[in-house]
């Protein structure tokens, strides 16, 4: 699927390096709140394979500019079938895209994926309070905030909040009215 500045792609085995290099980087990593850790190669690989796999329940794309070069990670996962639900993440690994406008079109083409392609109702995500940047993209595409989680997540040796956030299908029709 098409935005107005990326495109969605499917993962390739030769994305697995370039994934390595964003998840290896701590100023990256600090931004999705996890730690960053020694990542191999074979581990993308592999992580590349499941989301392209039939039944997975992560579908996960490789976020390119309409160039053609490849900036990011993106995906719905932790499908509720039943609720018509599932969890959105994106990560803008390649720093230089950041603050562009690229994070912003990607959510956007999800959310598009997400409720005109595979009928959902809602679409949710959590992001850390201290990710203003990620925040403001979120409420920019339609997103609520839902609450805080108080000290939910361990970034550089501190606890961190977290905010959950969601798009209720509705809201996104209006939205596009």
């Amino acid at each position: 699927m098409k935005g107005q500045m990326v495109r969605l792609r499917g993962y390739e085995k030769s994305d697995a390096a370039t994934l390595v290099k964003w998840f290896s980087d701590e100023e990256v990593t600090d931004h999705i709140g996890t730690t960053a850790f020694p990542v191999t190669r074979a581990a993308q690989e592999r992580a590349i394979e499941r989301t392209q796999a039939p039944d997975s329940d992560d579908k996960g794309f490789a976020i390119e500019t309409l160039a053609g070069e490849t900036i990011g990670d993106c995906g719905l996962r932790a499908f509720n079938w039943i609720s018509r639900k599932a969890e959105l993440y994106i990560t803008i690994g390649d720093k230089s895209c950041w603050n562009r406008g690229y994070g912003t079109d990607t959510v956007k083409v999800l959310l598009r994926l997400g409720f005109e392609k595979m009928n959902l109702n809602s679409v949710f995500l959590t992001t850390l309070a201290t990710n203003q940047r990620a925040i403001r993209c979120y409420e920019k595409c339609g997103f609520t905030r839902e609450g805080l989680l108080r000290q939910s997540s361990f970034v550089r040796g501190q606890y961190v909040d977290v905010v959950p956030m969601s798009i209720l299908r509705a809201d996104w029709e209006r939205s596009r009215a």
